[in-house]
C-alpha cells in the first residue's frame, strides 16, 4: 500500500512538473511580446509628427506580390503611406526593403515602379534587394544605407518589431501606420509575429550578420547607385 502512495506521488510530481513546464513554454513568450510592444508604443507617431522629426528616409518595408507580380494589397496600403509622407515633406529619401532573392520575384522593383509611377524622382528611391526580413531590412538600413533617423512604414501589429530591431542596430526609428486595412488572415499573422518578436527579441543579442551586405550605399546621396 505505502509503494502504491509512492508510485502515485511520483506521478502527481511528474505531471505538475510537465504542467509548469508548458505554462511556461506558454508565457515566455507572451511575456516577451508583451513587454516588447509595451515598450516600442511610444514611437509610433502620426503622420503630421513624422514631419518635425527631420529624419533621413522613409523606409518601407515590404509584405508581398500578387501573382501579377504587383503589390498585395498591404504592400499597397504602407506604399501609399510612403509616398504620401514623402511628399509632404516629412522626409527626402525613400527605402524601399524587400525580397528580390529569386529572378522570379522582384519585390523591391514592383515597389520602385510603384513609387516612380506615382511621381517619386528615381535618384530618391533607394532599393535593398535583400530585406529578407525585418532583421536584415534594419541591419542593412544601417551598415548599407547609413541610416541614423526613419520613419519606419508597416502595420501597426509589425511596427513593434520593425521598431525594435530598427533602435537596437542604432537607427532611431518612428513608426507610422498605414490607415487600417483588413487583410485575409490576419490571425495567423498576429500568431506569426508573436513567435517572430520572440526570435527577434534573442537574436538581437548576438546579432548575426544578415545573408548579404556589400558596399555602402549613403542614404544622403543618390539612390540609383542602388539600383539594378
Amino acid at each position: 500500500m505505502a509503494e502504491k502512495r509512492k508510485r502515485n506521488r511520483k506521478r502527481q510530481i511528474i505531471r505538475i512538473t510537465v504542467l509548469i513546464l508548458i505554462v511556461l513554454v506558454l508565457a515566455v513568450p507572451w511575456a516577451i511580446s508583451v513587454c516588447l510592444v509595451s515598450a516600442m508604443e511610444d514611437f509610433l507617431i502620426t503622420a503630421e509628427a513624422a514631419g518635425q522629426i527631420g529624419a533621413d528616409c522613409i523606409l518601407v518595408l515590404g509584405a508581398g506580390l500578387k501573382s501579377d507580380g504587383t503589390p498585395n494589397h498591404m504592400l499597397q496600403d504602407r506604399l501609399d503611406k510612403g509616398i504620401a509622407l514623402y511628399k509632404s515633406g516629412a522626409a527626402p529619401k525613400l527605402l524601399l526593403s524587400g525580397d528580390n532573392g529569386q529572378i522570379e520575384y522582384d519585390e523591391v522593383n514592383a515597389m520602385k515602379e510603384y513609387a516612380l509611377n506615382a511621381g517619386i524622382p528615381s535618384e530618391n528611391i533607394f532599393m535593398d534587394h535583400a530585406g529578407f526580413s525585418t532583421y536584415e531590412s534594419m541591419y542593412r538600413a544601417r551598415e548599407i544605407f547609413l541610416v541614423e533617423k526613419a520613419i519606419i512604414i508597416t502595420q501597426r501589429y509589425h511596427q513593434y518589431r520593425a521598431l525594435y530591431t530598427a533602435r537596437g542596430f542604432g537607427i532611431e526609428g518612428y513608426g507610422v501606420v498605414p490607415e487600417a486595412g483588413t487583410y485575409p488572415g490576419q490571425n495567423y499573422r498576429e500568431l506569426r509575429e508573436l513567435l517572430a518578436r520572440n526570435k527577434d527579441f534573442f537574436k538581437m543579442m548576438v546579432k548575426p550578420e544578415p545573408a548579404y551586405l556589400g558596399n555602402t550605399i549613403p542614404i544622403n546621396g543618390s539612390g540609383l547607385a542602388s539600383h539594378d
